[in-house]
């Protein structure tokens, strides 16, 4: 049933209010309803937070969002790690209303004995509605700053009241004394709220910053360190130990999150060879996603590799650089897994009495057997359940899934879930490049981020599009992380391009979402595909092989756009503005080619108050220069359609005057982009 005053469609709002939306600690949201009522009575409308120990924040007032639309909006802040929960509120406001009718009539002539009196009864009942410490109306109450306050606010009201009934004051001066400012002030604060309607709560999940913001870095360990020589007919895999050596550059780039593929034994059963030929040669070390052997399965690491030991070595010198391990979470099987002996009906078992390995026609992973999650849900949980604990138990906080729009989303729901409730630190990404309802689901119920169509996104108009989409209502549930590549994809767009393109595609993805990552060799412009046009199949894909790299040889670093993504990361670092994903505009331009948008924020987390301000023009002609008049929508950039400002380039060092029209050219043999930090 429809309240007294009608509070619709509150918003951000998840399958109503069934699931919670979502925010990370210290991010700021918007949150708005359709609120009206009968007649011309006034209204106000506020917003209320419960914390996750139950206690309320002060009201936040909302204002109408635009004139006419009945539409109401404000920006919240959540400060702590938790389940949130906010609802909207909405009052008539009678003192408002007789206010604005007494500065009418009174002047005039009309009813003034009647509107005098009406005044001074409403007054009584306001200054009653005043309770300190937390007595009486909560919204009062939270608004008192105590006793003292509370009973000098009762006071002044009440001699109002007493001033509108004498009279021997003329009704001018009476009037006058209603509509003192310092009145207005405390009625502002301390509104009588008559009707009074509520909206249900509405959950929303808090998780801390690395959910929504991070840089990402992937790479394999067994090829860091790896031993390739003419002579041998056996290559010999990297260790963590060797790649714990590679651990200190990472980090020098700036990157938050390194991510490796899975650690655990490769079976030898069907393994794949160098670009994923059905025969593997001696030495071939097959797909660590083909997981499982005699030496072990999920829990264990690679004898190649090394030991627990080493992986913990691994996890705390990567804790000491300031970055997270995120760790490959593959529910899937080689043949020789010990699963497919100790529990042979976890898998599909084809009429021929085989086993089935996984297929997504036309390509055959004759290595990987897909679990089957309808004969023995349970056990398969209890497993997953148990692996993830076994890992958290050596510090990882953060799993990268693969493929998990392969399982039944209920068992994602209750593994995530359960790991919700007892380790709510612990982060998941969704590698789910599939149908959106599929990923908009997940997202829905419990992964912290997701992959995204971001590496098929290219032209201005797609970019932008897609843009709009992810930070429009799905923003309330789906986090996206743009990898640049990853070993499955490098997209046509990249395939043969020069360093321009590699820096325009970092420059998109650094500064359009909060969380990015690269795969390695990303930096070193890596790009033969194994079947140009064809395939997005790296060549020599490192998926199969091993591909040691000399970071250190004169040539690499020659070679090496690694300073550029540095600088990326550290402009992500110093502007809390690029931390978040709400905060996105476009800006026009009239050449197609060009992209521009902004990204804005109140201020550094725990800092001093001001505006952060990033401004990106963007080319994706990574081969040819291109010029435009960009035309700023300046009230998104917080400024005056008038105002003069000093943009700077974090690029180039160079600044410039800039009005609403701004001539651009860029060209990528020199620099993809402008990034400009707007000083006003």
């Amino acid at each position: 049933m429809i309240d007294r005053i009608p509070i619709l469609d509150a918003q951000p709002v998840v399958e109503s209010g069934a699931r919670p939306a979502k925010a990370v600690s210290g991010e700021a949201f918007d949150v708005s309803a359709t609120v009206f009522r009968e007649g011309h009575e006034m209204l106000g409308a506020g917003v209320l937070l419960r914390r996750p120990d139950g206690h309320r924040e002060p009201l936040t007032a909302i204002r109408e969002l635009a004139p006419g639309t009945d539409r109401y909006g404000a920006t919240v802040l959540v400060t702590a790690a938790g389940l949130w929960h906010f609802r909207v509120e909405a009052w008539g406001d009678p003192v408002a209303g007789w206010r604005h009718d007494a500065a009418i009539k009174i002047p005039l002539g009309q009813d003034v004995d009647l509107m005098l009196a009406t005044g001074a009864l409403l007054f009584r009942r306001a200054a009653r509605n005043i309770k300190p410490s937390g007595k009486g109306d909560p919204a009062a109450a939270r608004a008192a700053l105590g006793t003292r306050a509370a009973a000098a606010a009762r006071a002044a009201l009440d001699a109002v009241a007493t001033l509108l009934s004498d009279t021997a004051i003329p009704a001018e001066d009476r009037l006058a004394a209603a509509l003192n400012p310092e009145i207005t002030a405390i009625l502002a604060a301390r509104p009588l709220r008559d009707p009074l309607s509520r909206s249900a709560w509405y959950p929303v999940m808090v998780d801390r910053e690395r959910a929504l913001y991070g840089s990402w870095y992937e790479f394999f360990p067994r090829s860091e360190g790896a031993r390739i020589s003419p002579d041998s007919k056996h290559p010999r895999s990297g260790t963590l130990r060797t790649a714990a050596c590679r651990l200190d550059a990472v980090a020098a780039m700036g990157f938050d999150v390194v991510y490796l593929p899975p650690v655990h034994p490769i079976g030898t059963t069907a393994r794949k060879g160098a670009n994923n030929t059905l025969n593997a040669r001696p030495g071939d070390p097959g797909s660590p996603w083909a997981i499982g052997s005699p030496a072990g399965g999920h829990d264990a690491i690679h004898p190649d590799l090394g030991t627990l030991d080493d992986f913990d070595a691994f996890v705390a010198r990567a804790g000491e650089l300031g970055m997270e391990v995120a760790l490959d979470f593959a529910l899937q099987a080689s043949p020789d897994h010990p699963w497919v002996r100790s529990h042979p009906e976890w898998f599909i078992t084809r009429a021929d009495g085989t086993i089935a390995y996984a297929e997504n026609p036309p390509k055959r992973y004759q290595d990987i057997y897909p679990l089957n999650f309808d004969n023995d849900p349970d056990g398969i949980y209890a497993e997953a359940l148990r692996i993830l604990r076994h890992w958290m138990s050596h510090g990882i906080r953060i799993f990268r899934v693969d493929n998990p729009h392969t399982k039944p989303l209920r068992f994602w729901e209750r593994l995530l879930a359960e790991v919700a409730r007892t380790d709510p630190d612990v982060l998941f990404l969704a590698e789910a490049f599939t149908r959106p309802a599929m990923m908009h689901t997940l997202a829905k119920i419990g992964f912290h981020q997701s992959y995204t169509y971001f590496t098929w996104r290219n032209t201005a108009a797609e970019i932008a599009g897609y843009l709009r989409e992810l930070t429009g209502p799905a923003a309330a549930y789906m986090r996206p992380n743009f990898f640049v590549n990853t070993p499955d994809i490098l997209c046509e767009y990249l395939q043969f391009a020069g360093p321009a393109a590699f820096r325009m595609r970092a420059v998109l993805a650094a500064m359009l979402s909060p969380s990015w990552g690269v795969y390695s060799g990303y930096e070193l412009c890596e790009n033969l595909p194994a079947a140009p046009g064809v395939s997005e199949e790296y060549l020599d894909s490192e998926k199969y092989q091993y591909r040691p790299r000399n970071w250190g040889a004169p040539q690499v670093t020659a070679a090496s756009i690694g300073p550029f993504l540095t600088r990326l990361n550290m402009i992500r670092k110093f502007h809390p503005a690029l931390h978040r994903l709400r905060d996105l505009s476009f800006h026009a331009a009239d050449q197609p080619e060009l992209l521009c948008f902004s990204k804005s924020s109140g201020g550094t987390p725990g800092g001093p108050p001001g505006r952060d301000i990033v401004l990106v023009v963007v080319n994706t002609n990574w081969r040819e220069p291109r010029a435009a008049t960009i035309w700023l929508d300046m009230p998104a950039l917080g400024l005056d359609w008038d105002a003069e400002f000093v943009v700077t380039d974090e690029l180039s060092g160079e600044s410039y005057l800039w009005r609403q029209a701004n001539y651009v050219r860029l060209d990528p043999a020199v620099a993809p982009a402008h990034i400009f930090t707007v000083s006003t």
